[in-house]
């Protein structure tokens, strides 16, 4: 298997009318909905450049009532990210699946799965999603990504979402090769569990 280059793959972004480029929009417009909602704490999960969420909190009025945490394993995306980060945005260079790369910045308001659930089995999808409460505060808004090749898990993962603890607040992207699902937990707080692991890529 070829290791795929996760920079050249932002590139995708710029191209007009790509799947990617519709669901970058899609994304930042739940964003800016989380943010006009008053979500104060942020974090993102495996976020590349940024490119979803730092112009929209950068662009945002309330970005100075914000602190974000975007994790990141490849060290040129991350760069890519710091260079574009506003005050009170921190990247750090990590492995996002793993639970203590969010100690101290959890329980979030806004807590962003995009790129993920693509490049992981389906498995580690079910324990990602399980795993989420403990990265949530109460009503905090999950914004996450799956393309809708055949098999579309799309349903499927809003059924285990609206399972455990949160409900359905939007999925987008019917009809194109990508869908952007929007959900707010609704349990009580869960402790982080430092020791854990979310999931492995494999792509």
């Amino acid at each position: 298997m070829t290791k795929r280059d996760w920079v050249a793959w932002h590139d995708y972004y710029d191209l007009p009318g790509s799947s990617l480029k519709q669901r970058l929009e899609t994304v930042r417009k739940w964003v800016g909905t989380a943010l006009d909602e008053g979500a104060s704490q942020v974090v993102s999960l495996c976020a590349g450049q940024g490119r979803d969420l730092l112009p929209v909190l950068a662009g945002h009025p309330r970005r100075g009532q914000v602190r974000a945490r975007l994790v990141e394993l490849d060290e040129r995306n991350a760069g890519a990210a710091r260079r574009m980060a506003p005050e009170g945005a921190e990247v750090v260079c990590g492995d996002a699946a793993l639970l203590e790369s969010y100690a101290g910045a959890v329980p979030a308001d806004l807590v962003m799965v995009c790129g993920v659930f693509g490049n992981i089995t389906t498995d580690d999808v079910l324990r990602t999603v399980r795993t989420l409460p403990q990265l949530c505060a109460p009503g905090a808004m999950v914004i996450w990504t799956r393309g809708r090749d055949e098999p579309d898990l799309v349903p499927v993962i809003c059924e285990w979402f609206e399972g455990g603890g949160f409900e359905r607040v939007s999925v987008e992207g019917a009809g194109t090769g990508f869908g952007v699902g929007v959900h707010r937990y609704t349990g009580p707080p869960v402790p982080l569990e430092p020791g854990g692991r979310m999931f492995t890529f494999v792509s």
